[in-house]
């Protein structure tokens, strides 16, 4: 029979006195606090959410320190294994390539197999072609000044134009000829600093679908939309490949760093509400004795890259034709052409 007060034990037939236990300081923690409790008002899932946030902040960032970490170690092998500083500037490049292309759980099977063969070859031809033609209109050919070139340019076999439906070949020729320095300087650099990095992961035959994509659509929606237009310039391809690399980063976002990924969204919406605004004065605001220029093709390779282009580029390390996202994408893309074609033969204002 025990009797306990106040730490001391009472025992029949006798007194003793037990020794006080004092607390340790780790014993001295706070009584735990149920998940669903609200002490301070707020409802446990908020509660919930923000530590799976914490939790995946802290995952980023160990990933980064990993990262990091793998960078330094590869680059001091290669010094000591005589590698040299081309290779190690090399890797370097195609380690900042990833991270701007390619989602995390991509950038490994990148790496293991990065190498500059095939080079960019089809950016950089189409950007040379384009260049090409643009100084024949611009030098040999008789022009009153380069900023904007003058209603003489309507003359080119390669000009999208509304009499010359029934040439083909004008709906994928209208690329080449740019309508001033502005013009082709802004498609140039856009298609460059975004086409040569995509073209280094994805290889020429992907980037030119998408880019090729973007140029027939633009076409197509500008006879559509803007049938009484001329059409010039390769912003429908630029737009293409803006918009397969819009839809990766805002799919991926969460495996970004979030300042980082949030600096590319503004920089890409930026950029189109610049180039946007660009087009639609050459449409709407040139003087009358101008040639006003279609601005529809911007927005249907948009929309050609945030198809086509997103299914191709977010397929790095898979087979892209059993991906049932691209033949969707292509199924809806013909069709599309298919309604192009005969609203230009039985329907078109141009007939």
């Amino acid at each position: 029979m025990e009797f306990h007060k106040e730490g001391k034990a009472l025992e029949s037939g006798g007194c003793v006195r037990q020794p006080r236990e004092e607390p340790q300081p780790e014993d001295l923690e706070p009584p735990a606090v149920p998940w669903d409790s609200c002490p301070s008002g707020v409802e446990g899932e908020p509660r919930t959410m923000a530590a799976v946030h914490d939790l995946e902040m802290e995952s980023m960032n160990l990933n980064m320190g990993r990262e990091m970490k793998e960078e330094l170690e590869e680059e001091e092998k290669m010094r000591e294994d005589g590698g040299g500083k081309d290779r190690a500037k090399s890797r370097k490049v195609h380690r900042i390539v990833s991270k701007w292309m390619l989602p995390e759980k991509a950038r490994g099977t990148y790496l293991e197999r990065a190498n500059c063969f095939p080079p960019p070859v089809f950016i950089i031809s189409i950007s040379l072609a384009e260049l090409a033609v643009f100084i024949y209109y611009a030098v040999w050919k008789p022009q009153k000044q380069w900023i904007t070139l003058d209603t003489r340019i309507l003359e080119s076999p390669f000009i999208y134009s509304p009499e010359k439906r029934e040439e083909a070949w004008r709906f994928i020729s209208y690329m080449l000829v740019h309508a001033g320095v502005q013009h082709i300087l802004g498609n140039l650099c856009m298609q460059l600093v975004l086409g040569i990095p995509l073209e280094m992961v994805h290889k020429g035959l992907r980037v030119g679908l998408v880019y090729l994509a973007g140029v027939i659509a633009g076409s197509l929606a500008s006879s559509i939309f803007d049938p009484l237009r001329y059409l010039v310039g390769a912003s429908g391809g630029v737009y293409a490949l803006m918009g397969g690399y819009f839809m990766n980063v805002l799919v991926n976002f969460r495996e970004m760093i979030p300042a980082f990924g949030i600096f590319r969204l503004l920089v890409i919406i930026l950029i189109i509400v610049l180039d946007m605004g660009f087009a639609l004065y050459r449409r709407f605001f040139v003087p009358e004795d101008g040639s006003p220029v279609s601005f529809a093709a911007h927005i249907a390779g948009g929309f050609a890259g945030m198809s086509i282009g997103y299914t191709v580029f977010s397929c790095f390390d898979k087979a892209l034709l059993k991906d049932p996202r691209f033949w969707i994408a292509i199924v809806a893309y013909l069709a599309c052409v298919l309604f192009a074609v005969f609203f230009n033969i039985f329907l078109s204002p141009a007939n």
